[in-house]
């Protein structure tokens, strides 16, 4: 790969950071050679800091690391994209992209298995999804049926908030035990839709 560093005088590329499962943008950084060479020695992104004027991998205070999955490099030879396993959220501010919300795919269901899927991996002090996969699956499946009479017995009340509450977290808990089987969401509609076509 022959990467143009001398394009501008500050030696630096920018680097386009995407997830390699969701293809989102998670952020934009920027290397140099040495930035280059350590995210190949190590397979963690490392950048180039324009702040701190030193080479910084993305995680190492959080541990909220880019694990390194494919480079590619653009027709001008002075642009990285960077595909990405992210460990925990990207953005300093908690978020899992560094565009906000404005990132996720259209159907918000599937960006919940989404983030399922990259939070379980995430340190179980600071998500709460991580928790409860380290408890395992008997835990997650007894919070289903915990979430589940919950909203039964908010069903046979007149109160709409606590009703939809409820059954928030039912779906929610359902996704991470769908998810803690090795299934997802897609999978029960095809059945659905299966028998709506019988």
């Amino acid at each position: 790969m022959n990467i143009d560093f001398n394009k501008y005088s500050d030696g630096l590329v920018p680097a386009i950071i995407q997830d390699d499962q969701t293809n989102k943008v998670l952020m934009l950084g920027f290397m140099n050679q040495a930035a280059y060479t350590a995210t190949l020695e190590t397979q963690k992104v490392t950048f180039f800091s324009r702040t701190k004027q030193r080479l910084w991998t993305k995680g190492e205070e959080s541990g909220h690391f880019l694990n390194l999955k494919s480079l590619e490099i653009d027709c001008d030879n002075d642009t990285l994209l960077v595909k990405v396993n992210p460990i925990g959220p990207t953005c300093h501010t908690g978020a899992d992209t560094c565009f906000g919300e404005t990132n996720h795919a259209s159907n918000f269901l599937e960006y919940l298995e989404q983030i399922i899927e990259l939070r379980k991996q995430g340190d179980p002090k600071d998500s709460y999804v991580a928790r409860m996969f380290e408890k395992g699956l008997n835990k997650i499946a007894q919070k289903v049926g915990e979430e589940a009479v919950e909203m039964v017995i908010e069903a046979k009340d007149n109160n709409k908030d606590l009703f939809l509450n409820e059954s928030a977290d039912l779906l929610f808990h359902y996704l991470l035990l769908l998810n803690a089987k090795g299934h997802n969401l897609a999978e029960v509609l095809n059945i659905l839709q299966l028998r709506h076509a019988k």
